[in-house]
Parts: C-alpha cells; structure tokens; sequence
C-alpha cells in the first residue's frame, strides 16, 4: 500500500475539483477529533504566518462554523455549514469572505490503514475551474502542508 507521508494535490481535468490526501500516524478518531473539537482545530490549521481564532463552531450535522485567521492586523475570515458529521466522513461547505460568492463543497474521509495509521482524503468541489485555479494560485498548497505538520506535531506529543 502506498504511503502519502507528504500531502498530495491533484486536480481533476474534467471538474472543478482539488483532491488532497495524507497519511498520518494516528488512528481516525483522532483525525475526526482534529477536525470537529474547535480548540484543537485552531491549533493546526493553516499557515505558521497565521493565528486562527474560532468565532462560531457546531460540529454536528446541520451545525456551522466561523474561523478568522490573521497576520500582522490583517484578517481572513472563512465561514460554512456542516452537512453531515460522522466518524468517518465529514461534509461541508467553506466560503473564503474575500470572495463571497466563491463556496466550495468539500468531503474529507478518514480511511483506517492499521497499525495506528489513517489516510485523510478530501475532495474540494470549487464552484468554477477559475475558482479552483484562484485556490491553487492563492498558496493553498502551503497552508496545506504547514498546517498537516503542525497536527503531526500535535498528534507526536498527544495532544490529540
């Protein structure tokens, strides 16, 4: 079986689809964990350059979520609503409020390997492929990654 132990970002040529997958060493639970539980979910996701703060979060289905993420007094903002949760799959929606009319559908799956081991997956589904494009321009690819090392690091000293 192969091991993604660096995030892997593909695109789909026919949709406006970005795929990611990465392999952790850490069991599912923990990854849904990282995910839905709002104080561990700030800790990790995105860029180093960023702190995140949680305005609103409901890690249910039908519940929604806030997060702000800001850099030397600038801020971002991401909104979107969770449409199904589950130990195995979580569907949601992600709108970056710097383009309001930009919403993304994504799916992760955590997808037990063994041995303590879960590949994450997601699939973002972008409203446009200029949207899917603008995405990959934005330096996504580096939020990614910085921020799957910082959950790493989280799950290595049992923080999760």
């Amino acid at each position: 079986m192969d091991r993604f132990t660096e995030t892997v970002i593909e695109v789909d040529p026919k949709l406006p689809i970005i795929l990611t997958t990465r392999d952790f060493a850490a069991t599912p639970e923990q990854l849904f964990r990282a995910h839905t539980d709002p104080e561990l979910f700030a800790r990790w996701v995105g860029p180093h350059a960023l702190a995140t703060r949680i305005e609103h979060w409901d890690a249910r289905t039908g519940g929604s979520w806030r997060y702000v993420s800001a850099q030397d007094g600038t801020e971002y903002g991401f909104h979107g609503c969770f449409h199904e949760v589950r130990p195995d799959r979580i569907v949601q929606t992600l709108t970056y409020e710097g383009d309001p009319d930009g919403v993304t559908l994504e799916t992760l799956w955590f997808e037990d390997l063994g041995g303590g081991r879960t590949r994450l997956r997601t699939q973002a589904l972008v409203d446009s492929f200029e949207g899917r494009d603008a995405w990959l321009r934005s330096g996504m690819e580096i939020g990614v990654n910085e921020g799957y090392a910082k959950l790493e690091r989280m799950l290595a000293d049992g923080a999760v």
